[in-house]
């Protein structure tokens, strides 16, 4: 079978019934159309990372497959992970792994034994992307580009015999007696032995991950948790914090405090946004904070500025740098303690003029100094919306999915996948490779149970 974009235009328009119309006739010239026409076995919907694996997959298992993808251009969202530079996996071992998942990421260690880390990257080598591993055990494309590792997917596929079919929503799922039977979009009909639904969570729904395949899998006899935003940015509504916007820390010590009550202590890097905080280690324990948020909980965050120094070090230091550098004024001399931008905000909080010279600090004014330097404070006033989370928290049920064949315990036939299911995961890659792990064994789980299905018996 050749591989093909079928037509990318099925629009809002009174051109649309003619369009729908022309792609049924090409749709039945090519096993996929009306209920008297030799079906295709197997539809995946939706073309991102788990959606592109599970139709590979399923194709090269001697599957006939249908990828259908409602935008015009697939795999979005991975051309925009990473900062563009696409966080493929982590190298920890799958226990390690695990850890970085939420309590339903258990559900993972059955896909992870079938498909897991070793074999992805050898799987994107062979396709001809050769892979880089970085601090905290990231895994990225040596090119430093996403669009690499789609263009290298979309060509597998080609080669797999996969047919592509873009801008293309799926309004229905079809069933009767409890088995998939196929799908409705618009005016059309697909039918098909099995269904992966690949849809993706709620998060940048312009790369197409609206939240539609939760409608969809609910449709199908599915559950839905509560949709939370993770892995997203936190709001400040201090207009001083707001003047450190563009500003990194690399090396921070942050605390969670709930209700005044320190729950969390944690290293890392800290970014500060024009509305608020980011950066790798805060979006880490967004979702702590979002829950508790959403449960009308207080939440303070305080960073440890100076993390490798106790207090009574960096008495000292203080004590050195304003006696050697005791003319000079004291805005200037903490210059070189701080990064530029966070003087002002260092002596704001700390009530300090920063044209008073160092040897004029008064004790008072040092202490406040240092204890602002190992606990500056500020009240956390919420998050950044869903459309700008990384990662979706919530979904569909793991219990109602058969983590050995990735197939829903409420309809045969249909297989759910990635961020579609209730697991998150931490930044790192653990996210991506949840998804390709999933759409791996669907895809190939799909693809023997249709095949078993239209054996001879």
């Amino acid at each position: 079978m050749n591989y093909k974009l079928l037509p990318a235009s099925i629009v809002h328009s009174q051109a649309d019934a003619a369009v729908a119309r022309n792609f049924r006739d090409q749709s039945k010239a090519s096993g996929l159309g009306d209920t008297n026409t030799k079906m295709a076995k197997i539809i995946v919907v939706g073309a991102g990372a788990s959606g592109l694996m599970a139709a590979g997959q399923a194709a090269s298992r001697g599957a006939e497959v249908f990828l259908l993808e409602k935008k015009k251009r697939p795999g979005n969202k991975i051309a925009i992970s990473g900062k563009g530079r696409c966080n493929l996996t982590n190298t920890m071992d799958i226990d390690g792994f695990l850890e970085h998942f939420n309590r339903s990421g258990r559900f993972l260690r059955q896909p992870f034994s079938h498909f897991f880390s070793p074999q992805l990257m050898q799987f994107f080598e062979e396709l001809g992307v050769p892979l880089i591993s970085e601090r905290g055990g990231r895994v990225f494309p040596a090119s430093g580009s996403a669009s690499d590792v789609v263009e290298a997917m979309l060509d597998w596929l080609k080669r797999c015999g996969v047919t592509l079919n873009t801008s293309i929503a799926v309004d229905r799922i079809l069933r009767q007696n409890g088995f998939v039977t196929g799908v409705c979009c618009r005016e059309t009909t697909f039918t098909a032995d099995s269904v992966v639904l690949a849809t993706g969570g709620a998060s940048y729904p312009a790369t197409g991950s609206t939240g539609d395949g939760y409608t969809l899998a609910q449709s199908c006899g599915h559950t839905l948790t509560p949709l939370r935003p993770a892995l997203v940015p936190l709001l400040v509504d201090d207009p001083v914090v707001h003047t450190l916007a563009g500003l990194d820390l690399k090396n921070a010590g942050v605390r969670i405090y709930v209700n005044d009550k320190r729950k969390i202590s944690s290293f890392g890097e800290v970014s500060f946004t024009r509305f608020g905080i980011g950066g790798p280690i805060i979006l880490t324990h967004s979702l702590f904070i979002v829950d508790n948020i959403r449960a009308g909980k207080k939440i303070t965050l305080s960073l440890d500025l100076k993390p490798a120094l106790d207090d009574r070090k960096l008495d000292n230091r203080l004590l050195r740098d304003f006696e050697k550098r005791c003319h000079e004024n004291i805005d200037s001399v903490l210059r070189g303690l701080l990064p530029r931008e966070m003087v002002a905000a260092s002596l704001h909080f700390c009530s300090i003029d920063g044209h008073k010279s160092a040897g004029q600090i008064l004790s008072q004014e040092r202490i406040r100094l240092r204890t602002w330097l190992k606990d500056f404070r500020f009240s956390i006033s919420g998050y950044r919306p869903l459309s700008e989370a990384i990662v979706t928290a919530g979904g569909i049920k793991v219990q109602e999915i058969d983590p050995n064949t990735m197939e829903s315990r409420k309809t045969k036939g249909l297989y759910l996948t990635g961020e579609l299911l209730d697991i998150h995961g931490d930044t790192g890659g653990y996210n991506l490779q949840a998804a390709f792990s999933t759409g791996w064994l669907a895809g190939r789980s799909a693809a023997s149970a249709a095949q078993s299905a239209s054996s001879p018996t």
